[in-house]
């Protein structure tokens, strides 16, 4: 019975530790008020309570909405294979392209030299008519494009 009740204890400070490390909300990336990019001036140990203040560097992935997070985890899950995302989300694959190829525009990551000449508005406008891209989805696409 000892071991049974360490076991137990074990799961339960483990996720007590989880719970801890998981946010409770998302940080907002930008002011309420004026729109101004916000910075980060306090982390915090959730377990002895450490603060530390200073200005640190932005994460550039929490920009991302919890939509764009999940595509581009699949597609690292995925090692860069458009294909298997394509078959995650249930979606063609020139909408999985579309999809990606915003998330590298909100990143700042789609170059001229990068960009995919077959790319065209009314290619998203289609995927959009079509249900696969949410408007809003396709209104960041269709900026990006020019």
């Amino acid at each position: 019975m000892p071991r049974a009740h360490g076991l137990v204890r074990a799961m339960a400070d483990r996720t007590r530790r989880r719970q801890l490390a998981e946010p409770k909300h998302r940080a907002p990336g930008e002011c309420p008020v004026c729109g101004e990019t916000l910075l980060t001036i306090r982390l915090g140990c959730p377990g002895c309570g450490t603060e530390i203040v200073g200005e640190f560097d932005a994460c550039e992935f929490c920009a991302l909405d919890d939509a764009e997070l999940h595509l581009l985890r699949l597609f690292l899950a995925a090692r860069g294979n458009l294909k298997e995302v394509e078959k995650h989300l249930g979606v063609s694959y020139p909408t999985a392209r579309l999809r990606l190829t915003g998330l590298l525009a909100k990143l700042g990551l789609s170059g001229e030299a990068d960009e995919d000449p077959g790319l065209t508005a009314e290619q998203v406008l289609k995927e959009v008519a079509q249900g696969a891209l949410t408007p809003i989805e396709g209104a960041r696409l269709i900026e990006s494009l020019g």
